[in-house]
């Protein structure tokens, strides 16, 4: 008698908890990194923003590899236990006190292996269980990123409160690094878990999980995520290096990018046009998003009242690294909203175009900026309204789900088949690029060191904001003037291509 396979869902599930504790662990750590690089550690604010930048670069271009290295080498399923393992490695390492920047550089490299590892091959799995099954797929992967949404708000919540707690009992450094010793203990928790319901994913996962690993394979794995880690601490302590590797990057896509579109077919050229244009456009988004663990995260330690009032009366306070799970808390919120307006339309055969979502995005995320920016008119004693964050951070989080959670579905989209997998690549590579872009941007309110007054701060955050708002205008007004030649390159691309399978990025 043969062996009944695990349902479905209880596979499913299995890959939404580790993946739940994996995005607990990462926001818990990003929500904390730049700060305690200036409190802690001693930077200023230009160099805090650029080694974050330089990290969030090199922790979005690994997984190209890492799912490279899930379907050709070690198989889908190890290489995700394998990444979650390193990743609380790196985490560990972090808990570790210390007063330089080495052991962080090293400590961020691991990370940046491991999420190469687990990202794209977590993915994967959920794609390979769902194989076949179009009319499951879409909603195993919105509960999917429930999981992301669940994991980061609590984590980007509790780690602040947990750093405050036990900074007061045992010191400022006691206290930082017992909030990344959390991030561990949640993954801990995560391979716990996975342990216990490993059987349910058996069955799934790529050819190379079927055989034993090869020697050779595991150790040139070992070996490259070794030198990968020694180059990403290197890159780290050189922001020289950071920003030459981001613009040869930068070059190399856009030259590939323009010898593919020169030899494809001619009914392939539309599609990779268009792919190229919204392309752009996202990686201009992701400029706007890294402000979130940047600039954001500093006016709030340095210029936003602390205290939630609501016609007078007090309700909380937070800490001011907890504003960041304000982007998590509305997407959640957003979400069902705007699947009901694109089910509403379509029902009545008026969908919006990528193109056009593209362009309502950058409206979205222009307001926002602009409430931070006006906030400012409003401040008492160099101190904003703590609800301005809440409601330039809704208009951002509206701007995200329109543009950035649309991305690799364009790739989708536009891309031939054979272009597929390097396109992916590609994409992440440019959205790591665009990261590192982010911080250089945040570094224009950078401030000087012994500027301590809020009124002087003030200025230059808000000045910022205003002028990325300005530029979010530019973005939409492109966007706009784009949408006619969007619309004669996809009805070409449409009457020539077939597009490749669905594809979901974590945003979507």
């Amino acid at each position: 008698m043969t062996a009944q396979l695990p349902s479905k869902t209880h596979s499913f599930s299995t890959v939404f908890l580790i993946e739940m504790w994996e995005r607990f662990g990462f926001y818990g750590m990003q929500v904390l990194m730049v700060t305690y690089m200036i409190k802690n550690l001693g930077f200023d604010d230009a160099r805090s923003n650029l080694v974050w930048g330089a990290a969030s670069a090199l922790i979005y271009a690994t997984p190209a590899i890492g799912g490279w290295v899930g379907d050709k080498l070690l198989g889908t399923r190890r290489s995700m236990l394998i990444g979650a393992s390193v990743l609380t490695l790196g985490y560990l390492l972090l808990w570790i006190p210390n007063n330089g920047g080495g052991l962080l550089y090293i400590a961020l490299g691991v990370i940046i292996v491991g999420n190469g590892l687990f990202k794209s091959n977590a993915g994967n799995l959920v794609r390979k269980i769902y194989e076949g099954d179009e009319s499951r797929i879409d909603s195993a992967f919105t509960i999917y990123y429930m999981a992301v949404n669940i994991g980061s708000t609590f984590s980007m919540l509790l780690t602040p409160w947990i750093r405050v707690k036990i900074s007061s009992m045992y010191g400022e450094t006691w206290g930082w690094h017992t909030g990344f010793g959390v991030c561990a203990l949640g993954l801990i928790l995560g391979l716990i878990n996975y342990a216990v319901m490993r059987r349910s994913l058996a069955h799934i996962g790529s050819q190379a999980d079927s055989h034993p690993v090869r020697k050779d394979y595991a150790a040139g794995v070992l070996a490259g995520s070794i030198a990968c880690v020694l180059a990403s601490a290197f890159i780290l302590d050189h922001q020289s290096v950071a920003r030459a590797c981001v613009y040869l990057a930068g070059i190399l896509i856009l030259a590939i990018f323009a010898w593919l579109i020169a030899r494809s077919q001619r009914g392939e050229r539309s599609g990779l046009v268009a792919a190229l244009i919204l392309c752009i456009q996202t990686i201009f988004f992701f400029i706007f998003y890294q402000q979130m663990s940047t600039s954001l995260n500093l006016f709030a330690q340095h210029n936003v009242n602390l205290s939630f009032d609501l016609f007078g009366f007090h309700l909380f306070n937070w800490i001011p690294e907890q504003f960041q799970s304000l982007n998590a808390i509305w997407i959640v919120l957003l979400s069902p909203v705007l699947v009901f307006i694109y089910n509403t339309l379509g029902s009545r055969g008026r969908d919006i175009s990528v193109a056009a979502k593209f362009a309502w995005g950058f409206a979205a995320v222009a307001a926002g900026f602009f409430v931070y920016g006006l906030s400012a008119r409003h401040a008492i004693n160099g101190q904003v309204s703590s609800w301005a964050m809440v409601w330039g951070y809704g208009l951002y989080s509206l701007g995200e789900l329109l543009v950035s959670g649309l991305g690799l579905a364009m790739i989708a989209r536009y891309v031939p088949e054979r272009m597929g997998g390097f396109m992916m690549g590609a994409y992440f590579v440019a959205s790591g690029i665009s990261m590192y872009l982010g911080s250089m941007a945040a570094n224009f309110a950078a401030m000087p060191q012994g500027i301590m007054d809020p009124e002087t701060s003030l200025r230059i955050y808000t000045g910022l904001f205003t002028k990325l708002g300005y530029v979010g205008i530019g973005c939409t007004l492109i966007a706009l003037a784009m949408l006619p030649l969007m619309k004669k390159l996809s009805s070409n691309h449409e009457a020539h291509a077939t597009p490749l399978p669905a594809v979901h990025s974590e945003e979507a």
